[in-house]
């Protein structure tokens, strides 16, 4: 696989001598593939989507540059390729330097004589402008290619939109914002709620409106407009920035909006301009010293120090670019739906909006899905974790593997004869155990085996590099399919990095694998070889043996509300609402509060509360705070809280006490309403 300085030809024109022959034994010897052209009409008639740089010597424009300005014109809308002018040496130059080459093209122009680490480094640096506009093409097809992919929840939308360093909005035909996620308070020092709703003159200010208008006109036209600008900060300090407006196009095909994402790439930059100053001062000392050996080691130092940044730089894009794809089908998926329920319902056309009520549903449980494996990556997912013999997990496993992986694969599994104790949610090992599965079905094509095997392994210290010592219960997948290649296991737990084809997979099922046994305490471990197969192994750290747990099990739980009274303290007033409304249908006295504050006052009177259901990520005080308070004067009243991201409330068994339950954010009414049910079961 290429790395970024790396992702494209090098066309070089350089008529004159060996000129050509000298750059492109430079650039080849530093593994860059090189394109000699005899002119400028051979080139221009030779470029494509897979050039990186152009490299011409001034005396190549002798000719006239028509052919080749006329190339550049032609480039797709992704497209501003990079062109590197070589001037002829000028001895004594006093009068400013003509320009040979339009403003108005990505050129950079260099004074010959240049040394071989300047011009290797000259060129890199444009390879790496150019890889981020490759990456951007892929992105459009991508996004082309899958409109009918996973669609996500608002809320789901809201607080994946939210944790993302990038300004993420959609603006409509008015120039309005329709929605804006909370990076915008950093960088506007606006609350969210102050920018939906506002024009974006007001919001960006008045130069950069006028300055933006013209191609803001064009995206609403469709093109896809990607580009950079220095923006400052409020205390002053330089911020480069990407920003990309994407058109956003309604169900009929006419384009009713545009997407903005804004991405601060001032580190990339000065990374960028640091390293070529470095270069350039490295040949100067090589040049005064002809200390040649010491320089070319101190300069590939350099190197590699750029590429490691290029490499952090490389991942937070990849992440960025896929929770922003992801964020665009959920938009289109969720917004067109619930538009064309309100418009048959306007017209009065009620008796076929189940398909799209069951298009918004699926959509949301999928949106669902792939939060909780972004909250088990970044090992922020609450667990109930709870004594289990892994032994039968792995047994119990069986119908369901061979129903999901089809006949053409053979199961095998091979247990340990003693017991293997662990504290694990089993619910999230199994969801492990199936991903790892269905990986190892993808690898094996034409069929194969899939072996589970369930073993205690004790590591010594230094043993293994990613496995600290200790006594393990070890659960190993392995098949028999096409392996991988050292680079892809590098990446492998990488999240939205994947080597299926686009719209067969997300990337995240192993990254959710590995944030599940980093937050469980337990290690992964990846055996692979190229056509060998593989061999994916879950250490778990095994402990005693528990007391059965059954017994406190709540067997008759509440049939239906009668009356109950119930206090609800929820922040979300969309959640408060739904919540209400299913308590109050199911029979149940509802008080609502939307705080902690307004839930004091409450608990600390004589009205009588059967159950306290809370948010745990409440302002202020938050709900495990808020529950506490309520058993100094009420020991007996049951809690039961709902979590969509709560840090604290990770480890269930760690954060609950007895008479508390939790239920996670999304969830269904009926399970929602089976909880309460359950939570009321356990009042005296």
């Amino acid at each position: 696989m290429r790395d970024d300085c790396r992702g494209g030809v090098v066309h070089i024109v350089a008529p004159f001598g060996r000129d050509a022959a000298s750059m492109a034994s430079v650039l080849d010897a530093a593994g860059l593939s090189t394109r000699d052209a005899a002119s400028l009409e051979d080139l221009a008639a030779t470029l494509d989507d897979q050039a990186g740089v152009v490299l011409i010597t001034e005396e190549a424009l002798a000719t006239g540059t028509d052919a080749l300005l006329a190339a550049l014109e032609e480039q797709p809308s992704w497209s501003d390729l990079p062109v590197i002018l070589l001037r002829s040496p000028r001895a004594h130059r006093r009068s400013p330097l003509p320009i040979l080459l339009p403003q108005t093209i990505n050129v950079v122009e260099l004074d010959r004589p240049l040394g071989g680490i300047s011009l290797l480094s000259a060129v890199q640096g444009a390879l790496r402008a150019r890889q981020k506009q490759f990456l951007v093409r892929d992105q459009m097809r991508a996004l082309a290619d899958s409109r009918s992919a996973l669609a996500r929840s608002e809320s789901e939308l809201r607080l994946i939109a939210d944790a993302m360093p990038v300004l993420i909005a959609f603006v409509d035909r008015s120039m309005h914002y329709r929605f804006a996620n909370k990076a915008y308070e950093t960088w506007f020092d606006l609350p969210v709620g102050e920018v939906i709703g506002r024009h974006i003159g007001d919001v960006v200010g008045t130069r950069v409106w006028e300055e933006r208008q013209p191609i803001m006109q064009r995206v609403l036209a469709g093109e896809e407009r990607v580009f950079e600008v220095s923006w400052p900060t409020r205390d002053g300090r330089r911020r480069d920035c990407e920003v990309r407006y994407s058109p956003r196009r309604a169900t009929d095909g006419t384009v009713d909006g545009f997407h903005v994402f804004v991405t601060d790439i001032t580190a990339a930059k000065q990374a960028l301009e640091a390293s070529v100053q470095h270069a350039l001062e490295l040949e100067t000392l090589v040049a005064e010293r002809t200390r040649e050996l010491e320089a070319q080691m101190a300069a590939r130092e350099a190197s590699e120090a750029a590429l490691r940044q290029s490499q952090k730089m490389e991942a937070i894009g990849q992440l960025t670019g896929g929770i922003a794809h992801d964020f665009n089908n959920m938009l289109t998926g969720i917004l067109s739906a619930l538009d064309i329920i309100r418009m048959r319902v306007e017209m009065g056309r009620v008796n076929d909006l189940e398909r799209f009520l069951d298009a918004a549903t699926t959509s949301s449980q999928r949106a669902a899905a792939l939060t909780q494996r972004l909250l088990a990556f970044s090992r922020r997912q609450s667990l109930d974790a709870r004594p289990v013999e892994v032994n039968a997990l792995v047994d119990a496993m069986q119908p369901l593997l061979r129903s999901s992986l089809g006949e053409s694969v053979r199961i095998r599994t091979e247990v340990a004869t003693a017991p293997l104790h662990a504290t694990l949610d089993s619910n999230q090992f199994e969801s492990a155990l199936l991903n790892l599965a269905i990986n190892a079905r993808d690898a094996m094509p034409n069929g194969g085996e899939l072996v589970l095997r369930a073993f205690p392994l004790h590591v010594a210290e230094g043993e293994r590099a990613t496995v600290p010592a200790g006594h393990y219960a070890v659960v190993a997948v392995s098949d028999t399919g096409t392996g991988m290649p050292p680079e892809v296991i590098e990446r492998a737990f990488e999240p939205f990095f994947t080597t299926k084809p686009i719209g067969k997979g997300t990337g995240l099922g192993m990254s959710m694998v590995y944030g599940f046994m980093q937050q469980s305490g337990g290690h992964i471990d990846i055996a692979s070889e190229t056509g060998q197969g593989t061999t994916i192994s879950l250490f778990i750290p095994l402990v005693d043996e528990a007391a059965d747990e059954t017994a406190a099990q709540v067997s008759s739980p509440v049939a239906k509300g009668d009356g109950q009274s119930i206090l609800v303290v929820e922040d979300d007033p969309q959640v408060r609402m739904l919540v209400t409304v299913v308590l109050e249908d199911l029979g149940y006295a509802v008080q609502v509060v939307g705080d902690a504050d307004g839930a004091l006052p409450i608990l600390s009177s004589s009205r009588r509360i059967d159950l306290l259901v809370t948010d745990v990520g409440l302002p202020g005080l938050n709900g495990r705070q808020l529950a506490e308070i309520a058993r100094q004067s009420r020991p007996e009243l049951p809690v039961l809280f709902m979590t969509g991201y709560a840090e604290k409330a990770q480890e269930r068994a760690a954060f609950l006490d007895e008479g508390m339950s939790m239920i996670a954010k999304p969830f269904p009414l009926e399970a929602f309403s089976d909880a309460v049910r359950g939570a009321l079961a356990t009042a005296g």
